[in-house]
């Protein structure tokens, strides 16, 4: 009789603890859900905010290159520069295209072997690069090799950027630079347009 009870006792305890166990890790997947969902949510909120097209998409390289700068996403916007320094005469190895890409979206070499981070920044007009940044392609030559640094974006960049730019002597191009520079590339077939749209302003 006492042997029952004895058993009964140990069996309800055994499965309170089994229960209190399991509970926790209900919880602390939902928890880990939401914080997934919380991240995801800032990461959309940070794109919108600085105005980033960040679609992860590329159309084929004649659709970018009849393409105006406003029309490319981030991932466009890096392959279309890859066309353009590799046309230039440059080596170009894009180790960052659509990715993580650690402040360098392309490495170019040129002739005489000079190797120089390039990062693509494809905002809309109203955003400006950050000095953060900067910093970070500065930083970030290092891991490929590089002396020098080139930071391209469509928009343009805020004052502190600048200053730091130019004290780190990292070479920027905003959007009124890339767009005249590619204007005198004969392959971009957008320029007939532009010009035509420049003229009538």
């Amino acid at each position: 009789m006492m042997s029952g009870i004895t058993i009964y006792m140990v069996a309800i305890i055994a499965l309170g603890v089994l229960a209190g166990l399991l509970q926790p890790q209900k919880k602390r997947r939902r928890k880990k859900k939401r914080t997934q969902k919380t991240a995801a949510q800032k990461s959309s909120n940070l794109s919108k905010q600085v105005g980033h097209r960040a679609s992860k998409t590329v159309r084929p390289d004649e659709r970018i290159l009849a393409s105006p700068l406003d029309d490319l996403n981030g991932v466009e916007f890096e392959r279309l520069l890859a066309l353009y320094f590799r046309d230039q005469g440059y080596i170009v190895h894009e180790v960052g295209i659509g990715g993580n890409d650690g402040g360098v979206d392309l490495v170019i070499v040129d002739k005489r072997g000079e190797r120089t981070a390039v990062q693509a920044k494809c905002y809309a007009n109203h955003n400006l690069v950050p000095v953060q940044t900067v910093r970070e392609l500065v930083a970030a030559k290092r891991n490929h090799n590089c002396m020098l640094t080139l930071l391209i974006t469509t928009s343009d960049f805020t004052g502190p950027a600048k200053k730091e730019a130019e004290q780190f002597r990292v070479e920027y191009w905003h959007g009124g630079v890339i767009e005249e520079k590619l204007l005198r590339w004969d392959k971009w077939a957008v320029k007939k347009s532009v010009r035509r749209r420049g003229s009538l302003q």
